[in-house]
């Protein structure tokens, strides 16, 4: 817990509103898959079913009024430890760079696996998002128009 907060411990009341992300007071299901690092790219392989089922099992444990989210009292009252959340650079740089990097690394000593995947996911998103600048330069889009509407 220290290593991906940053600080040497975290009462339960902290990690709830750490991961109530929507400053909601209550933890939806969203919320508690994110937590859990389900909506991550790295978890794309878990069964959808597995992923629900956890969520469920969650619920189970913690939503004793059973309305399909998590207050901060029924957290407090079975309070049990951390699990993952984040985006994925953070992700990235907790559990990975600053594991096996520092500050002094250079780009070229970035070759473990994790890294290659890191930084392909940021050409695959560079062209994307060139490719839809060109396409908010074109006046007309023609593959955006739906085939019964053209005329050819």
């Amino acid at each position: 817990m220290a290593e991906e907060h940053h600080i040497a411990n975290l009462d339960p009341s902290a990690f709830f509103t750490l991961h109530d992300y929507d400053s909601s007071g209550q933890w939806s299901p969203d919320e508690i898959r994110r937590t859990y690092g389900f909506d991550d790219e790295s978890a794309k392989d878990v069964p959808l079913e597995k992923k629900t089922n956890a969520v469920q099992e969650v619920l189970g444990m913690f939503d004793k009024d059973g309305d399909g989210e998590i207050s901060r009292t029924e957290w407090m009252d079975g309070w049990t430890g951390p699990g993952h959340h984040g985006d994925d650079e953070y992700e990235y740089e907790i559990h990975h760079f600053e594991k096996f990097h520092d500050e002094n690394t250079r780009e070229e000593d970035l070759t473990h696996p994790e890294d290659i995947a890191h930084f392909r996911k940021h050409d695959e998103m560079d062209a994307q998002a060139d490719y839809q600048e060109q396409m908010d330069q074109m006046p007309i889009v023609e593959q955006n128009i739906p085939q019964k509407f053209r005329r050819y």
